[in-house]
């Protein structure tokens, strides 16, 4: 039996994970400029995340209320928004309680800003236990064997 390397396969999953990691980067750097000046105008974002995934802190009702995932939406009250490399920090109101939350940028599945008419999916990326640990060829085909793949041919003029 001969074996082969699927070139096509690979470079799809390679183009997917860039993609996610320059989507994510974009959420990140829009974080960052509300945490210094503020939604501008009638801006606002619904941001969901898986609440299982590894480093997400909530309350532990708000854990038990959206055991799998949960949207937030940052539009009229929020405060302490802190922005680190791999994630961000934020205080909500629920119920006239502030509860501060850690959100990982690997956790979000989805980012939109209903006003703009825009929007984003991600696949939520495992964490790793330990930094000895590899996430398998195997394992990152299954993430992203759904996935979208978005031809840049499309933004290209012609």
């Amino acid at each position: 039996m001969t074996a082969t390397i699927d070139y096509k396969q690979r470079m799809q999953s390679e183009m997917n994970a860039l993609m996610q990691v320059a989507m994510k980067n974009m959420v990140k750097g829009l974080l960052e400029e509300v945490a210094e000046t503020g939604l501008p105008g009638a801006h606002h974002f619904f941001i969901t995340f898986k609440t299982g995934h590894a480093g997400v802190d909530l309350a532990p009702w708000l854990k038990q209320k959206f055991p799998d995932e949960m949207t937030i939406v940052l539009q009229e009250w929020f405060d302490n928004l802190a922005i680190m490399s791999d994630r961000f920090t934020i205080t909500l109101n629920f119920n006239n309680t502030p509860e501060p939350m850690v959100i990982p940028f690997d956790a979000i599945t989805a980012f939109a800003d209903p006003s703009a008419d825009f929007g984003l999916r991600f696949d939520a990326m495992p964490t790793k236990s330990s930094p000895k640990e590899v996430v398998a060829d195997e394992a990152i085909e299954e993430i992203t064997k759904d996935a979208d793949v978005v031809s840049l041919d499309t933004f290209r003029k012609k």
